[in-house]
């Protein structure tokens, strides 16, 4: 007896359509039916992609996506030496056949299996970037283009000879530094934080990456220090008249604190000298204040 595929929608990257979703448990049942939807023939293809281009005809935009998903089965099978699940490649892979289907151009006489290859492998490539590892181990572009092919092109399962560095940087484009720190990068592992088993003596990163003061009492008595030197500088500066308040907030309170003692003598019309006796009798004024409220 043959279980039936399961048919419960996913969602189809804006286009509103329901789509297989390759369920755990029936990934073989899924493929056997994706692979039993008939083909399109290039006429059909045209008035279907004219129907959603010129109409937003939602099922000419599934029946597109429908007899195309064999092709993301076939693409996926090629990432399978990353260790993730086959039914999470093929389902991110239709994600990228639904933004192809949806982009889609009839009028520029290729075919959408050609077009959709690029958005399907865009797709799962994303994905295994963000599941292979906790830490990210490509963001740039070299990167990427290293990450996909260093393992198909290393000759043996050691470390790369300096020929084999040079020979990849060349026909990939890229920097023999780049090469090996991405060999290194694959090679390593993911690190538990805390120390696992029975072991109490045992000793992990979580030891030396832990921030000793950013436990929430910690955190609190911070934020309250903070608070009450605000408050009592505010108080300190109310007990200044006008001008010995302007004088220190433009010396020492603004964002830059660049305000000359030249410049405020044009502004009050006093020498730079009597400005400085004024901002140093303001100091000491300030800290007297805050010494009373400590």
């Amino acid at each position: 007896m043959t279980t039936a595929v399961a048919l419960s929608p996913a969602p189809a990257a804006g286009l509103g359509v329901g789509l297989p979703v390759p369920a755990a448990g029936s990934l073989e049942t899924y493929i056997q039916a994706v692979n039993r939807l008939p083909l399109l023939s290039p006429e059909r293809e045209t008035e279907l992609a004219q129907r959603l281009r010129d109409q937003g005809d939602l099922d000419a935009a599934r029946e597109l996506v429908m007899s195309h998903l064999r092709v993301v089965v076939s693409i996926a099978r090629g990432y399978m030496g990353y260790g993730l699940q086959q039914a999470d490649l093929i389902q991110e892979g239709n994600i990228g056949l639904m933004k192809a289907v949806k982009r889609f151009d009839p009028e520029r006489g290729v075919r959408l299996v050609s077009f959709a290859v690029h958005w399907i492998r865009a797709e799962i490539h994303e994905f295994i970037l963000r599941n292979w590892r906790i830490v990210k181990v490509a963001t740039t572009k070299a990167q990427r283009k290293l990450f996909f092919n260093l393992r198909s092109m290393k000759q043996g399962p050691g470390s790369l000879a300096s020929a084999e560095v040079s020979d990849m940087a060349r026909q990939l484009n890229v920097r023999r530094e780049d090469v090996v720190e991405m060999e290194t990068r694959m090679g390593g592992h993911d690190v538990a934080l805390e120390p696992t088993g029975d072991d109490e003596d045992g000793y992990g990163p979580i030891s030396y990456l832990a921030d000793p003061g950013a436990s929430p009492a910690q955190q609190f008595e911070q934020a309250q220090t903070e608070r009450l030197r605000h408050e009592g500088l505010a108080r300190a500066l109310a007990t200044l008249d006008e001008r010995s308040r302007r004088i220190i907030q433009a010396r020492w309170l603004t964002e830059d604190a660049s305000t000359t003692l030249h410049e405020l003598a044009d502004e009050f019309g006093v020498s730079a000298e009597r400005i400085r006796q004024i901002e140093q009798k303001a100091m000491q004024k300030i800290r007297t204040a805050l010494a009373d409220a400590a």
